[in-house]
């Protein structure tokens, strides 16, 4: 007798969700058969996992064709890239003890999507703005930049022009977060790094994300050189599933 086959998880649905799944083709090579795991009112979509899944092109775009396919057409809880199963029963053990939890969640998310904003500052434009507008970073720069500033000129030239950058970069951060706050229902902000001024991801009701996309890329718009504001959706709530 041969032993359950392992399954690798796209997302939940509710069992009224329609489910068209034709042609859909899911992770590996070849492309794994996308079917469903019913369960008594939730079901999953899966595949048979791959022996060889690793984070390549082709199995994570595999992976969010499948999660856009089934969320056009209803309420889903997409699943983070990489979720295997030990087979189907295991499947319906997790819908069945989480039944309620997942119903709740796909009512909250029903009529709802994702957009992603992220913010990057071009460093040299950002310091060349420094230069410019500050007086005091100006003459700090004209010394170093002449042979006469000492080390303590660099050194405050470098303190200076760091906490300008910074400022400039929070100053970003708030304008989006709050032009783009009003019409979310929900939000998920990271941390600023050195690569974004904003990461942020925002649940938008149905209703509004025309507004919020036409708001987003007014920002973008607006801003100058080496400001760069990236918008993407309305995209499956992967964040908020």
């Amino acid at each position: 007798m041969s032993e359950p086959m392992s399954v690798y998880v796209y997302a939940i649905t509710k069992d009224s969700h329609p489910l068209d799944l034709g042609g859909t083709k899911g992770v590996g090579e070849p492309p794994g058969e996308v079917r469903v795991v019913r369960g008594d009112s939730l079901c999953a979509v899966v595949s048979e996992a791959p022996d060889d899944l690793s984070v390549a092109r082709r199995d994570l775009e595999a992976h969010h064709q499948v999660q856009e396919r089934l969320w056009a057409e209803g309420p889903t809880l997409p699943i983070g890239f990489g979720f295997v199963a030990a087979d189907e029963d295991a499947v319906r053990a997790v819908l069945a003890e989480r039944a309620q939890l997942f119903a709740q969640r796909l009512d909250e998310l029903a009529g709802r999507a994702e957009f992603n904003v992220k913010g990057v500052l071009d460093e040299e434009a950002a310091v060349r703005a420094v230069l410019e507008q500050n007086t005091q970073a100006r003459e700090l720069n004209e010394r170093t930049r002449e042979g006469v500033g000492t080390y303590e000129d660099r050194l405050a030239l470098g303190q200076l022009i760091s906490q300008e950058v910074q400022g400039r970069q929070e100053a970003l951060a708030a304008e989006v977060l709050t032009a783009l706050r009003p019409l979310a229902v929900a939000e998920k902000v990271a941390p600023p790094s050195h690569q974004y001024f904003v990461s942020a991801s925002f649940l938008v009701d149905e209703d509004r994300s025309e507004e919020f996309g036409r708001t987003g890329q007014e920002l973008a718009e607006g801003y100058g050189e080496g400001v760069e504001l990236r918008l993407r959706g309305p995209l499956p709530p992967y964040s908020f599933a």
